[in-house]
């Protein structure tokens, strides 16, 4: 991916596979959704103590293009990237590539939000860190 800002590795585990032996496709919003949970971790930002203090952090809606199937064993890595689509609303970029040679597995776009415990938008001061100089479309 052009500009990833992160990217995270990991093999395929037998289980995640259906009995056509390729990855279940539940299972690669399964490998989005951790690249996420550890880039936010990476920039400081603790998905659990954040849930805790009653800022939810919410998929609103989700793009995937299955490219090419990976196998149990196989290595891949996720690319992200994060963009800003409104004052309150962002998207992450998301590829993941089988290992080795690089071909590309999945292509996606995560819409997200945040609200709070009465369900009103917003944007935490955590996240807005995040996306300085990134400008709404």
């Amino acid at each position: 991916m052009e500009n990833a800002i992160f990217s995270w590795e990991s093999e395929v585990r037998d289980y995640e596979c259906d009995l056509q032996g390729i990855v279940n496709n539940a299972n690669y919003q399964h490998y989005l959704e951790h690249a996420r949970h550890l880039f936010l971790k990476s920039r400081g930002i603790d998905f659990a103590e954040v849930t805790a203090r009653g800022i939810f952090l919410i998929v609103i809606r989700i793009e995937i293009d299955y490219k090419y199937p990976l196998r149990a064993a196989d290595r891949f890595r996720v690319d992200l990237k994060l963009e800003r689509l409104t004052r309150i609303r962002f998207v992450f970029e998301q590829e993941i590539f089988r290992a080795g040679d690089d071909k590309l597995a999945i292509k996606a776009r995560v819409f997200t939000a945040a609200m709070n415990k009465e369900g009103r938008p917003i944007l935490p001061r955590e996240l807005e860190a995040l996306l300085p100089g990134l400008e709404s479309q």
